[in-house]
């Protein structure tokens, strides 16, 4: 009965966090401010969940620095995502092996 109500509240939450922005945003937004707000808000919020536990992907945090640099590295200079995973894995698993 316990997991039941978990499920409901859960569900509830959710449904009003989507519902919310629906209700209070009726109207067409105008500001150009807001607009980017809006549009970069799932970005931040991703990123800022994200990247602890990028530092904490490996046993070591040197090695998750190392990938995460080269990373960074290898996606600006425009390289598909593939080739960042891989490139980043190997950093790893080079400097792991230096280590």
């Amino acid at each position: 009965m316990k997991i039941v109500a978990f499920i409901l509240v859960m569900s509830l939450v959710t449904y009003l966090v989507r519902m919310i922005p629906f209700t209070i945003f009726r109207k067409k937004i105008t500001s150009t401010f807001l607009k980017s707000i809006l549009y970069y808000l799932p970005y931040a919020v991703l990123s800022a969940m994200t990247f602890p536990y990028v530092l904490y992907s490996t046993s070591n945090i040197y090695t998750a620095l190392v990938g995460t640099v080269v990373a960074i590295i290898a996606s600006l200079t425009k390289r598909s995502l593939t080739v960042v995973a891989i490139l980043s894995c190997v950093a790893v698993l080079v400097t792991s092996l230096i280590i």
